[in-house]
């Protein structure tokens, strides 16, 4: 149990951003501001344009008094964490913004309110962030010139291992061996040493989200988990003796097990995480079984980032019926690896800034 009576000092200083301003993020992050018992996990900085954090707190219908800041660094400082700080940034005209539609000016917001988040991490002067829902398309026409966030995230951190995706749904966590490729290319990335990296990866960072002794199984590529080899080759060559080396190097980690049924054992239990081949293999799991809980973690950044793991559901922005549940999740991860983070105890290796 949180002490709330703690001071600033001893809690994790959590970033939060509104996300795409023509999306839910600015309702969600009001609604999500206005829940004392999450405010006390940690030292909460909301970050972005004060025209429309006011508009998100009159789509959710509620008044979140912030404590002004001036700059990030100051966060740390700040004698009492019961009110939540706010440091106003001007990045985007209301003029400029199409509710519901993904435009540069959206998603030219986004990436300078997160440039300007890990900058500050770069410098330690937060230990987490949690962004709300952003447009990938928004963000391309605003000057992402990465694939996703993720490795623009990578790219502007130094990161030089390995990174990717988690997403989670209460205890249960998925990475993956590939991303955001298709699916044609998919099996080329079916490679020992990326299943060793995504596998050690989740195993560590479960271990700072305060799972102790992490179980984690890995996905077959293959129909059957290959048949014995009629059915695919992956298996046999390559999946079994990675999970082989990862044994070997302490790692109890289980598998391959078949594609088709490995999310039964999950559903039930049985595993903390699951390493899969390809994107929509986690996925469609994750989120059939509670779209409206789950949680993206970017793993393998040198600082926590964590992002509900639904988009910008344009077709209900600025109604008031955003859910806060998934958002309120991310928001718990990421004060979890924050303190983990700041207690030197994360799986996250060091940064150098490269933008």
């Amino acid at each position: 149990m949180t002490d709330t009576t703690s001071s600033a000092a001893d809690l994790p200083v959590v970033a939060l951003t509104l996300g795409d301003p023509a999306g839910i993020g600015p309702e969600l992050m009001a609604r999500l501001l206005a829940r004392a018992d999450l405010m006390a996990q940690a030292n909460v900085v909301l970050v972005g344009d004060p025209w429309l954090w006011e508009q998100g707190q009159r789509e959710a219908g509620l008044a979140v008094p912030l404590a002004p800041l001036r700059s990030l660094a100051e966060a740390r400082g700040r004698p009492s964490p019961a009110t939540p700080a706010f440091l106003a940034m001007d990045t985007v005209r209301p003029r400029d913004v199409r509710r519901a539609r993904a435009d540069a000016a959206g998603g030219a917001s986004v990436l300078r309110v997160l440039d300007h988040c890990m900058d500050a991490a770069l410098r330690r002067d937060i230990d987490a962030i949690c962004f709300a829902p952003l447009n990938k398309h928004a963000m391309k026409q605003g000057g992402l010139k990465h694939e996703d966030e993720l490795h623009h995230f990578a790219q502007y951190l130094g990161v030089q291992g390995y990174f990717c995706e988690f997403n989670t749904l209460g205890r249960l966590w998925t990475s993956r061996v590939s991303s955001h490729v298709p699916l044609r290319d998919a099996p080329s990335y079916i490679e020992k040493t990326r299943i060793i990296e995504a596998a050690t990866l989740i195993y560590r960072s479960l271990q700072a989200n305060g799972v102790d002794h992490p179980k984690v199984a890995v996905a077959g590529l293959n129909p059957h988990n290959g048949d014995g080899g009629i059915c695919g080759r992956e298996e046999i060559d390559i999946i079994e003796p990675a999970v082989r080396e990862l044994n070997a190097a302490g790692l109890p980690v289980a598998g391959p097990f078949p594609a088709d049924t490995i999310f039964l054992k999950a559903r039930d239990g049985d595993l903390d995480a699951v390493v899969t081949m390809y994107h929509d293999q986690g996925q469609i799991a994750i989120k059939l079984m509670g779209f409206s809980q789950g949680v993206t973690v970017q793993g393998g950044l040198p600082i926590p980032i964590t992002t509900p793991a639904h988009g910008t559901a344009y077709d209900i922005a600025g109604l008031g019926r955003a859910d806060v549940n998934a958002t309120a999740n991310a928001f718990r991860i990421a004060c979890r690896m924050g303190r983990a983070y700041r207690a030197g105890l994360s799986p996250f290796g060091s940064a150098s800034h490269t933008s």
